[in-house]
């Protein structure tokens, strides 16, 4: 299966089938829920992957907008150019193919005409000391988006006050983006580069470090609970990546996701048009 056959099956599947962790956490979270109604959501949305998987149907309506960054190592010899061609092919070949909702509007202030074709997609590419090229895609539904934030935290403001800022934006997001829900933090750089960090964050692997537990924990005494109906599974992931800022800033973004983490992620290695490494769901 070539390059652009494999992005456009891990696509479709992503829209039906949730990472395998993604999963267990809210199997767990529904076995350990003590909040009545909280617990009821946590049994729909099990009973709504299982469906999806077994009618090979998309999770949610809302099957997102196509967030996409690309790792490309400096050693990979992978054409960009080809590359980029290859990503959107397959991308429009999935929209079309995977019963995605078309939800992009060529206009966003006045007239906000759909496009029809789910087109175009924004692919972020970033030059890395590798000799592989790692993709990346989020299906990011916009009931969370809609509610993730960027604040420019004074230079002189603590752990207390980033984890503030979070606890601020999840209260007031409240059951909107159909919780429970998981949340990547960017921290450093530039606004705009926190806030790429934020979404690059939910692709993050190894343990949790001490600041991520205690970012859920506080997020999980909220008592916002699954659909925003009370409990104890307000969130169940937090992952956050951090780099240097200028000596005057502290820039935080926060992307929010819903229970619905749908994510993909491929890796080539050498070529023009690269060999398939791995490819990731």
């Amino acid at each position: 299966m070539n390059l652009e056959n494999i992005i456009k099956e891990s696509l479709i599947k992503a829209s039906r089938v949730l990472p395998w962790e993604i999963e267990n956490k809210i199997a767990l979270a529904y076995e350990k829920e003590s909040g009545k109604y909280s617990k009821r959501v946590l049994g729909a949305i099990g009973e709504n992957i299982s469906i999806a998987r077994a009618e090979d149907i998309p999770l949610c309506q809302d099957t997102g907008l196509l967030w996409t960054a690309v790792e490309l190592g400096s050693r990979s010899g992978i054409d960009i150019y080809k590359l980029d061609k290859s990503i959107k092919r397959a991308a429009e070949s999935a929209f079309l193919e995977g019963s995605f909702r078309k939800s992009i509007v060529s206009d966003p202030i006045y007239e906000r005409v759909n496009t029809k074709t789910n087109m175009p997609i924004d692919i972020l590419y970033e030059v890395v000391d590798s000799d592989t090229a790692k993709i990346m895609f989020l299906l990011k539904g916009f009931g969370s988006e809609n509610v993730s934030r960027v604040k420019m935290l004074s230079p002189t403001s603590s752990e207390d006050g980033l984890i503030e800022f979070v606890l601020e934006s999840v209260k007031l997001a409240g059951g909107k983006p159909c919780p429970p829900i998981f949340l990547g933090i960017g921290v450093g750089g530039t606004m705009d580069r926190a806030a790429y960090l934020s979404k690059k964050a939910f692709f993050k692997e190894g343990d949790k470090n001490d600041l991520e537990k205690k970012i859920l924990k506080s997020v999980n005494s909220l008592g916002i609970g699954a659909g925003g109906l009370g409990g104890e599974y307000t969130a169940l992931g937090v992952s956050l990546l951090d780099e240097p800022t200028h000596i005057a800033g502290l820039p935080v973004a926060i992307t929010v996701s819903c229970w619905a983490e749908r994510k993909a992620e491929i890796t080539l290695k050498g070529g023009q048009s690269g060999e398939i490494v791995s490819s990731i769901l």
